[in-house]
């Protein structure tokens, strides 16, 4: 436990450490990539709750980061640019959208789980296409960025980061006392021995929708930050091959782990952009050492760093 809280104080120390970087090294867009990272580090933070701790592979969760993206669009298209009330709408779509899913979803178990929360997340994104007004299957580019107490201030990148990070900072936050709660024990438990959980008086289905609907709500939040920092939304954030890079940063910082998860999207975006400056073949690469950390290590990149310098656990 130690060493995950030191962990995750460097990381949001590095985190905290990038604008001032930027500006010293005067190249704004390391704050451009920071800002994307913090996005979808929430959105992987928002996973590995279900699928870390509840046993549940979600292949459909780029819905719920579409689902953000499109409150700020459709709210600001209506005249509402407050980042609270655009979060708030978004945590209650998102919200109804996991419960009734999820609902479903939960029914069913193993790769009949994955398969109809990926049909549920691709009826969402056709459903986004379909609507004209904002763009269809093209998309629509914001005027501008939320506002924050009626001030503009989020147009500063800068200032916009910070926020960002305060919100993925709130979440851990919160997820870290959610995992370590009665709840999170009893979902821990629902993911080794649903009917011994069942047998001792728990309902393992309660507690796993209400994991679903947190976890969906929180990946909405990834969708408004996403969205304000690209200032343009598109069905694109929910396609399925968006949910895969969340499972694909999940098990690079390790399953279970949520700081891993935090760092798993750094990792992943990282290399992205790394391996995209020497060549136009990067995804190879990246497969490659997606594949070679997996085999070296259950634990993700923490994991190997862990057995590389002879750490424990």
């Amino acid at each position: 436990m130690r060493g995950r809280a030191l962990a995750a104080t460097l990381i949001f120390a590095a985190f905290a450490a990038v604008p001032p970087l930027a500006y010293w090294a005067n190249d704004p867009y390391l704050i451009v990539i920071a800002s994307r990272i913090v996005a979808f580090a929430i959105a992987a933070l928002a996973l590995d709750l279900i699928l870390g701790y509840g046993g549940m592979v979600s292949f459909g969760h780029a819905a719920f980061v579409g689902i953000g993206a499109y409150s700020v669009a459709i709210l600001g298209q209506a005249g509402i640019t407050d980042l609270m009330l655009q979060l708030l709408a978004a945590i209650v779509a998102a919200s109804a959208f996991a419960l009734v899913t999820g609902a479903i979803s939960l029914r069913t178990r193993g790769v009949y789980f994955i398969m109809i929360t990926l049909a549920f997340a691709q009826m969402a994104y056709f459903f986004f296409v379909s609507l004209s007004a904002y763009g269809g299957d093209d998309g629509m580019t914001l005027s501008s960025r939320s506002t924050l107490f009626g001030s503009d201030m989020l147009r500063d990148d800068g200032i916009f980061f910070y926020v960002s990070l305060g919100l993925l900072g709130a979440l851990f936050l919160i997820a870290t006392r959610i995992v370590g709660s009665r709840f999170g024990r009893v979902l821990r438990g629902s993911r080794e021995n649903a009917l011994r959980m069942n047998a001792i008086g728990f309902s393992p289905f309660r507690y796993q929708l209400v994991a679903y609907v947190i976890s969906g709500a929180m990946a909405s939040v990834a969708g408004v930050v996403l969205a304000n920092q690209t200032k343009f939304v598109s069905p694109a954030f929910m396609n399925w091959h968006v949910s895969g890079e969340l499972i694909v940063m999940v098990v690079l910082g390790g399953v279970g782990n949520l700081i891993g998860a935090v760092f798993g999207a750094v990792v992943a975006l990282v290399l992205q952009e790394f391996l995209g400056a020497f060549t136009d073949h990067w995804q190879l690469w990246f497969g490659l050492i997606l594949v070679g950390v997996t085999l070296a290590s259950r634990d993700g990149v923490g994991g190997l760093v862990r057995r590389l310098t002879g750490g424990k656990r």
